[in-house]
């Protein structure tokens, strides 16, 4: 295992990986505030509606809520990604301290692991 070094990374763009999560960690914010009234409670009135179409919005917001779960995660591992930027740790596996290849990265500039961490190999 290496330890985790004291500079940054020079072969990455660190300036557009900054760019593109927070990009990304705004649009998600977007998508929760979008979808907040299909989260919200389902009128369960039969006078009002019928029973399929209940059972249609309970579907709709078990999805909605779904969805904001994932997004949630996704902004917890963009927040993490952002304060590996500011501490000179992002592009280096929090598991094994290893180097991340930077096509990896540019995959998905949030991933914390390296290839064989992420894959239980480590």
């Amino acid at each position: 295992m290496s330890s985790l070094p004291d500079s940054d990374r020079p072969d990455l763009d660190l300036t557009a990986i900054r760019r593109r999560l927070n990009d990304r960690k705004a649009e998600l914010e977007a998508l929760g505030r979008a979808g907040a009234d299909v989260r919200g409670p389902v009128e369960l009135d039969p006078q009002v509606q019928g029973r399929l179409s209940r059972m249609d919005a309970l579907q709709v917001q078990a999805m909605g809520q779904e969805q904001q779960r994932r997004r949630q995660i996704e902004l917890k591992r963009i927040a993490a990604a952002l304060a590996r930027l500011e501490s000179g740790d992002y592009g280096w596996c929090v598991n094994c301290g290893e180097e991340i290849a930077r096509k990896r990265l540019e995959n998905d500039p949030s991933v914390p692991t390296c290839i064989d961490c992420a894959g239980g190999n480590a």
